[in-house]
């Protein structure tokens, strides 16, 4: 469920009309409703009330630090992939306690920082990572606690791009390394094994996948307490699907249904890093009609926002439903959108049957909350979109639009 409806043929976000935010604010950019930000957060972890949990958010999904701050608020932990992200979650009021570190290729420096700062687990997933990390950890005179991140070699039958649990994919450790790195670890007094987890994919849109590997670390682990180690932390990642088109992914209940059947008597917390289906269909890409032209018969709408703006379609082939801001009755076509950036792959969508659209008119990429601003970048010099926020009747923009400064900062006019 999400909070952006039509009144009066007119698209809204809450309470406010989108098309006076973009009066105001100008296109393109990212909006969010605070709502469904909310609402989506409580209803996935009281899929979990019936278990020892920590739900820590997924920093990569979404960034911006009003959000961070929003599910801080509402009790979230932070799951983070870089230093970057760790400074964002401290700067959003993070506890470091309820901060875990994932990622494959931590850099030293980032790896001081969190040791620095006291984060709840390092999720390790290699024997040279767990190498540097017992070295930083000593060069510091501290304990850095591990949880190892298994590879289970399952299938999470998603994108490609974003499959990480087989044994083709750069992440995680193989099942059968496992007790070889918890004795490893166990044999340094600057490491404490208190976990381990995986982390299978994104858009994840059947059970079956998280059902198969945490069975398969079911196992694992009551193997590993019979070697008297001690496990303290299930770390079950994220992955949970949205509906961008017509996927029909599992419910968070149904979801914490299946995992409490599995994880009941381990006697474990469990470790969630949500992302997606938290901030996924919370926000949109709003952006103006610059024209309309024909090619050979082919229909094209030229908007204002690009590939720049939100790769996922470029990226991954990925489905977006756009949406007039103003419903009209024009009659529908088949069109291609794409945007202005000297690129073919610079679409939101190909061959789309939709509303008639001309210059000026506004249109909405709906889902676009997760991996939209993220994933932005400043190619053909654009400045990346603001980003704002609707709670009830107010708005506000939690990110302003980069200027032409911003574009240039740090650069020096003069060659050598």
């Amino acid at each position: 469920m999400h909070h952006f409806w039509y009144q009066e043929d007119r698209l809204y976000c809450e309470d406010v009309a989108v098309a006076e935010i973009a009066r105001q604010v100008g296109t393109p950019f990212y909006l969010y409703s605070q709502a469904t930000l909310e609402r989506h957060f409580r209803v996935f972890e009281s899929a979990f009330r019936s278990l020892r949990h920590l739900t820590c958010y997924a920093v990569k999904a979404n960034s911006n630090l009003a959000i961070l701050r929003l599910f801080r608020r509402l009790g979230s932990g932070f799951d983070i992939v870089s230093g970057g992200e760790l400074i964002r979650a401290l700067r959003a009021g993070g506890d470091p306690e309820r901060i875990v570190f994932s990622g494959v290729g931590k850099h030293p420096a980032e790896i001081d920082l969190a040791l620095g700062h006291g984060i709840l687990q390092f999720n390790v997933e290699s024997a040279p990572e767990l190498d540097i990390l017992a070295e930083r950890a000593r060069a510091l005179g501290t304990v850095a606690r591990v949880s190892l991140r298994v590879n289970p070699n399952i299938d999470a039958r998603t994108h490609p791009y974003i499959s990480t649990g087989l044994r083709e994919n750069k992440f995680g450790v193989p099942t059968e390394d496992v007790s070889a790195l918890c004795r490893k670890a166990r044999r340094s007094p600057y490491l404490k094994v208190v976990g381990i987890g995986f982390h299978i994919g994104s858009q994840i849109t059947r059970l079956e996948p998280f059902v198969d590997a945490l069975t398969h670390l079911k196992e694992l682990v009551l193997g590993l307490k019979r070697q008297k180690v001690s496990i303290d932390h299930l770390d079950l990642g994220g992955g949970l699907g949205i509906t961008y088109n017509d996927e029909v992914p599992p419910q968070p209940d149904d979801y914490g249904r299946a995992i409490h059947g599995i994880v009941k008597d381990l006697g474990c917390t469990l470790l969630l890093e949500p992302g997606r289906v938290l901030v996924g269909n919370a926000g949109i890409l709003v952006t103006q009609v610059v024209l309309t032209k024909q090619n050979a018969g082919r229909n094209f709408v030229v908007v204002d926002a690009g590939m720049n703006d939100l790769i996922r379609p470029s990226l991954y082939g990925s489905y977006h439903a756009i949406q007039p801001v103003h419903l009209k009755r024009r009659g529908r076509w088949t069109a291609d959108v794409v945007g202005p950036i000297c690129e073919s792959g610079d679409f939101f969508a190909k061959n789309r049957e939709m509303q008639v659209v001309r210059a000026h008119d506004l249109l909405a990429v709906m889902s676009a909350g997760a991996y939209g601003f993220v994933l932005s970048s400043n190619y053909n010099s654009r400045p990346r979109a603001a980003e704002v926020l609707v709670r009830g009747e107010r708005f506000k923009i939690i990110r302003r639009r980069e200027s032409a400064a911003d574009l240039m900062r740090g650069e020096t006019i003069r060659p050598l």
